[in-house]
């Protein structure tokens, strides 16, 4: 897909918690087509200790506004600096990049999950109103560690069936999400999964052992987003080292080392 280099208004800076804001930006022009899975490189300006752009993943896009939201963690000076933007700010945007989620063929029975953990979530979002504009009824497991941190919850019930795991039971069932009884009570046809590297490769290790096609978005350490820097570096199964950024962020679950 062709990538742009847009400067953005902010049109909403929105505090959902005291280590999260949703940024909404909009453009002159049209925002170009993007796919869920895939990412932006936000360039960070007026922070001294921010030298590179940070990735941050494509939360929705709005077409009937024009806007693009962004679900942005804070853990460190450049994403607390992206905290403090106000409506009108303009903001440098690379997008969009990677490569996407893979839909599902055209039968609209088959169920889906997907699966976030902590600011995992944020490309879920996209990606089940896509499947719920294309005629598909997702499922999503969001997990966190309390109620307070389970983000965009009546976004998420917009567009399927939502269940929750906390791990101080706060809210939903507690624990993590690959214990949640949704996973014995249902066998899905298809697994989308973003999160820490370890959810994502316990619920990895579930669809494989329980034959369910998955795809994992990965969260590599990305600086330049266009595989140049080498950073977001990951070994495949067949003994290749390919750049997150431009192979991925996506891959399916059988082409990564994890369940050797």
């Amino acid at each position: 897909m062709k990538k742009y280099m847009l400067d953005m208004k902010v049109t909403e800076n929105c505090n959902l918690h005291k280590n999260y804001c949703l940024l909404k930006l909009t453009s002159d022009q049209i925002l170009p087509d993007m796919l869920p899975g895939q990412f932006v490189q936000v360039r960070v300006d007026n922070s001294p200790t921010t030298f590179l752009r940070r990735p941050i993943s494509i939360n929705y896009v709005d077409r009937t506004t024009n806007e693009l939201w962004l679900l942005v963690q804070l853990v460190g000076d450049g994403t607390r600096r992206m905290a403090e933007y106000k409506p009108g700010d303009i903001i440098n945007i690379m997008l969009p990049l990677g490569n996407g989620f893979t839909l599902p063929a055209t039968d609209k029975g088959q169920k889906l999950l997907l699966i976030g953990g902590g600011v995992g979530t944020a490309p879920m979002l996209y990606l089940g109103a896509i499947l719920k504009k294309a005629g598909y009824t997702p499922t999503f497991l969001l997990g966190a560690r309390s109620k307070e941190d389970v983000l965009q919850l009546k976004q998420f019930e917009q567009f399927g069936t939502v269940y929750v795991t906390t791990e101080d039971g706060s809210l939903g069932e507690k624990g993590y999400v690959t214990n949640h009884s949704i996973l014995k009570d249902v066998h899905f046809d298809q697994i989308y999964t973003c999160g820490p590297k370890p959810m994502m490769m316990a619920v990895a290790k579930y669809a494989h052992a329980n034959s369910i096609a998955c795809e994992v978005s990965l969260e590599n350490t990305m600086a330049c987003g266009i595989g140049a820097c080498l950073c977001c570096v990951e070994k495949t199964k067949d003994e290749h080292h390919v750049c997150v950024c431009t192979e991925g962020p996506v891959f399916n679950i059988e082409n990564l080392t994890w369940l050797n």
